[in-house]
């Protein structure tokens, strides 16, 4: 076994090493501070409770210890691998003292390296050289890869074989096991993949060569991988960006320098965003600036939610907004000004390092405050509140920005809704289909498999959905298309008359609940502008089809609800206070047992159903808001004589049964058990 897994399975069986018996070992283990890169880290909480940076040169020292090679190889790569993330380690006080001496921690090669030649016998030594130049260049092969890295920043190891201290052959060897290990440590499947194009590249080092074709826009769509991945078709929205501002130019000034943890920052936003991220520091960073670090953006973008490391959207919405604003050539001028009261780009530079900055978005006291607020009450009703105090402070539009920490997985329980949603297709006419409010994507994709001469388009305002279906849309090669829009004023996004099909699948009691119309929420005049517009833009012969919740009738009947789980009446009696849509009636008949107004029941059972995960967001919306006759009523009064209703039913979603058999009884007056009421319509309307 190497030395050195025999050093830290030491420290791991017996605690803390010895003061200096092991110097790499007591910096790893001594870190009181976490710098790792985010895009490796699952959740945040694991960093409190490991030191993800010994662990992974743990990795790197197991992978090398698996190896069939020489004693001398084996020995020079492993010291490399023991040093190779120290500057990564020590205490605070440790690091102060390192950084007033001029080491660059923030650049964790360069920082270890020298740390290294402090701590040398021989610092002179051929031996010493050739490490320290391991360490200095260890990794950067994949990340030149990751388009962070200029190719020239491997120079030291060209002139290590120039000046014969190894042979061509023993540093293509060495460089091949050094990035095995450092690779295959954070992925099998990666290493797998970059071999081949790295035996090229360090062939090139070898001999002094520069890799072949690498233009400025090879880097920039190598930076962009992990958004490609995601869904972006970064060489599209390249080339619409070109046609507004000279992108290689900008790149250019910045050819020569070292980018860290671009990806890891800036991977969710926009090429547009990114773009205008890199001109700024473009226009402002000096010639003298050979590092460029978003370390810091990084660490303030993430948070851990339910023990998920999850993007702070709350932050991202936010900057999105503010680099909105960037015109591009002050941009490219240097003359933008960025101010705003809370918030602002920054780039800062550390004392006694003179060739790094750091960039990042600054935001006030009073945002940072607010934000963490927002955190905090998203189990809460008080979420609700929370987030219109952020979005009148930034002057962000509510209706615009739906779901924040839970996005993903409401989408993915929007999808799960399938089998109803088929159900609308049989009423579906003509070429074209208007989705409004298509959530995760799953009635676009049903009409494209199941209908593929209908051209489909989604539409919503929400800028969570309008981003994640347009990466869906390329990640699997979807033809249907998605805009962001207005359910209220499609005239504004579609031609009158344009539309031969309109579906609202489960989208207008959302518009009843949050849109507010002449000053007021939960208001049936949005439901009606939502019509309105609708048939404004649909052909003579085209349909509007509703897939939504209903009102029971009679609506005076009554129901008893008895709990068969602990906290049920508390459950209740909070959604009667948290719900604004209505007052809630129910009269207590027992421990666990209430009567109240059949309507009533089932407005608090959607909710109880979806369970505390979801209470937040679902008692803001009313499902049921209308009866059949009522609907009946709206339409006609709204549409007029244009529109016929060729096709209207109700019927009960089963999963309401299902989620609820144990946990509820349900009976009437007179005590008999009764199944739940009808939860769900299905109404066609044709323009004669």
């Amino acid at each position: 076994m190497l030395h050195a897994l025999v050093a830290i399975e030491s420290y791991r069986n017996a605690g803390p090493l010895l003061p200096f018996s092991t110097p790499w070992l007591n910096y790893l283990v001594s870190a009181e501070e976490r710098i790792v890169n985010l895009e490796r880290v699952s959740t945040l909480q694991e960093l409190n409770e490991a030191n993800p940076v010994l662990d992974y040169v743990e990795r790197t020292l197991r992978i090398l210890d698996q190896l069939r090679v020489s004693f001398w190889l084996r020995d020079i790569v492993e010291e490399t691998l023991m040093w190779s993330e120290t500057a990564k380690g020590g205490s605070v006080r440790d690091r102060i003292s390192w950084q007033e001496q001029g080491i660059n921690l923030f650049v964790h090669n360069e920082g270890s390296a020298e740390l290294y030649e402090r701590a040398a016998l021989e610092p002179e030594h051929d031996r010493t050289r050739l490490v320290a130049a391991l360490i200095r260049t260890h990794g950067l092969l994949g990340q030149y890869l990751r388009g962070e890295v200029p190719f020239h920043e491997n120079h030291v190891l060209t002139e290590i074989v120039a000046e014969g201290i190894l042979s061509p052959e023993e540093m293509k060897s060495t460089l091949m096991v050094l990035n095995r290990c450092v690779i295959e440590a954070v992925s099998t499947e990666l290493w797998q993949r970059v071999r081949d194009e790295l035996v090229q590249l360090i062939h090139a080092i070898v001999y002094g060569e520069q890799p072949e074709n690498v233009t400025v826009q090879d880097r920039i769509l190598r930076l962009r991988t992990g958004s490609a991945a995601y869904g972006e078709n970064t060489l599209e929205q390249l080339e619409k960006l070109r046609r507004q501002i000279d992108l290689d130019q900008a790149f250019e000034q910045l050819a020569g320098r070292t980018f860290w943890y671009v990806e890891a920052a800036l991977k969710d936003f926009s090429m547009e965003e990114f773009s205008k991220i890199f001109l700024l520091i473009s226009s402002q960073t000096g010639e003298q600036i050979r590092h460029i670090s978003f370390e810091r953006m990084m660490n303030s973008m993430y948070y851990d939610y339910r023990g998920t490391k999850k993007i702070n959207l709350y932050k991202k919405r936010i900057i999105e907004k503010y680099l909105a604003d960037w015109d591009w050539d002050d941009l490219r001028s240097g003359r933008l000004d960025l101010s705003s009261p809370h918030l602002k780009s920054e780039l800062a530079m550390e004392p006694n390092i003179a060739d790094t900055v750091f960039f990042n978005f600054i935001f006030s006291p009073a945002a940072e405050k607010l934000i963490e607020f927002c955190m905090e009450a998203e189990k809460s009703p008080l979420y609700e509140k929370a987030v219109l105090m952020l979005f009148d402070l930034f002057d962000l539009r509510r209706d615009a920005y739906d779901r924040f920490h839970n996005e993903d997985s409401y989408l993915e329980t929007m999808n799960q809704t399938i089998d109803y949603k088929k159900l609308l297709l049989r009423d579906v006419v003509g070429q074209t289909v208007l989705d409004i409010g298509p959530g995760g994507g799953i009635m676009l994709d049903l009409l494209e498999a199941e209908m593929p001469e209908v051209r489909a388009i989604g539409i919503d305002i929400s800028e969570n959905v309008i981003e994640s279906l347009n990466r869906k849309k390329q990640r699997e090669g979807h033809r249907w298309e998605v805009i962001k829009g207005d359910a209220l004023a499609l005239q504004e996004y579609v031609t009158p008359g344009s539309v031969d099909t309109i579906l609202f699948s489960s989208i207008l009691h959302e518009l009843y609940s949050y849109v507010p119309f002449n000053g007021r929420k939960f208001n049936l005049e949005t439901v009606a502008a939502a019509l309105h517009s609708a048939f404004e833009v649909l052909s003579t012969g085209g349909r509007i089809i509703i897939r939504d919740g209903i009102m029971t009738e009679p609506t005076v009947q009554q129901r008893k609800i008895t709990f068969l789980e602990e906290g049920g009446m508390d459950a209740l009696e909070r959604y009667a206070e948290d719900f604004e849509g209505r007052e809630i009636q129910y009269e207590r008949i027992g421990d666990q047992q209430v009567i109240m107004p059949v309507n009533d029941a089932m407005e608090f059972l959607y909710t109880y159903t979806w369970g505390d995960e979801a209470y937040v967001h679902e008692v803001q919306e009313q499902f049921g808001y209308m009866t059949p006759l009522q609907y009946r009523k709206l339409i006609h009064d709204t549409l007029g004589e244009k529109a016929n209703i060729v096709h209207m039913e109700a019927f009960l979603q089963e999963g309401y049964t299902d989620a609820l058999r144990h946990r509820i009884q349900l009976h009437d007056e007179w005590d008999e058990e009764v199944r739940l009421p009808d939860s769900t319509c299905i109404i066609v309307i044709e323009k004669l």
